[in-house]
């Protein structure tokens, strides 16, 4: 009799573990494809916005190729001219001058923050990095224009005249401050902590032992840096500058407000620009009487779209090259 019962509540258990199993499984089964659909969610949002703003403008692209429409450079809406070359310059202008002027201190900042800054110092330091990517975009836009523009007008304009007038790249026939430069300079600023930060965190990531390598084998303590621990962090550093380079190229408000908003193709630094993210939220909502300025406006957007499309493959090529060679 006991071993009837002994063996009757084992049969219970293997019965319990095994409901318990089934159910584990059809949890974890509902889970993968509950996540399985929002990722395929998240990455429809990009073509179905595409999708969307190719519709839109049709209109435009019906009576004008877009071959014509990205090398055409006059901008008249009223006589139904819309040549969008000015606006990708300018846009293009702003994002290189910006990485330019941000990616080096950069980088160094984020090199010495990881390898060389005492602990107390670096603790200290991070946070205010940190609240420079929370400030808004309007206080850089305000900043760019009571600082910047008037030390570009009154100092570099004026500088660039007299030290380098065989030079056309740093000559201007704008006197107003307001240009590519300027919008350069508050882009840099902005794309500061996102590069600096993820930077330091890669940097700092990698493991100590081959430092101690290096140092063991006789390198001198830049010689490990440079030899060992960024080719390690390589990759993540191009990904941090991957990700200020598409903090900048979208940007809007704060560029908007000390770039100069004039249709033209830049060919000094002084030169004002304007670029597509400007272009859109200057006249969206304002000027649709305009026949076609609905449809010219959204393919503004549509085209900013695919070249940040262009240049995210291109920088992911980049990344995964990167990596091989680190690897």
């Amino acid at each position: 009799m006991r071993l009837i019962t002994h063996y009757s509540f084992l049969i219970s258990c293997k019965t319990t573990v095994k409901q318990h199993t089934t159910l584990r499984q059809l949890k974890e089964q509902w889970a993968g494809r509950v996540m399985g659909a929002l990722t395929a969610f998240a990455a429809a949002l990009a073509p179905v916005i595409a999708i969307a703003l190719l519709m839109r403008a049709r209109p435009l692209l019906d009576i004008a190729p877009l071959d014509k429409l990205l090398t055409a450079s006059v901008w008249k809406p009223l006589q139904k001219e819309f040549g969008f070359l000015p606006f990708i310059a300018g846009s293009l202008w702003v994002t290189v001058l910006a990485m330019l002027l941000a990616v080096p201190p950069c980088l160094l900042s984020a090199i010495y923050l990881a390898e060389y800054a005492p602990r107390r110092l670096r603790e200290a330091v991070k946070p205010l990095i940190d609240l420079l990517a929370g400030i808004p975009s309007v206080v850089y836009g305000l900043w760019g224009t009571l600082m910047i523009v008037p030390f570009i007008r009154d100092v570099l304009i004026p500088w660039s005249a007299l030290a380098l007038p065989a030079a056309p790249f740093f000559q201007s026939k704008n006197p107003t401050g307001y240009s590519v430069l300027a919008g350069g300079i508050v882009l840099a600023a902005m794309v500061f902590p996102v590069i600096i930060s993820t930077a330091e965190e890669v940097i700092h990531a990698v493991p100590g032992g081959l430092r101690e390598a290096a140092l063991a084998l006789g390198a001198t303590r830049w010689q490990a840096v440079k030899g060992v621990v960024l080719r390690r962090a390589l990759p993540g550093i191009i990904a941090s500058v991957i990700l200020g380079f598409s903090r900048a190229f979208g940007e809007t408000m704060a560029v908007m407000m000390v770039v100069g908003n004039v249709p033209q193709l830049p060919h000094s630094i002084f030169d004002a620009g304007y670029p597509l993210s400007a272009l859109i939220a200057n006249n969206y909502g304002e000027m649709m009487s305009i026949p076609l300025y609905d449809a010219a406006l959204l393919a503004a957007a549509l085209i900013l779209l695919l070249i940040v499309l262009a240049f995210t493959i291109i920088a992911r090529v980049v990344l995964l090259r990167a990596i091989k060679r680190a690897t």
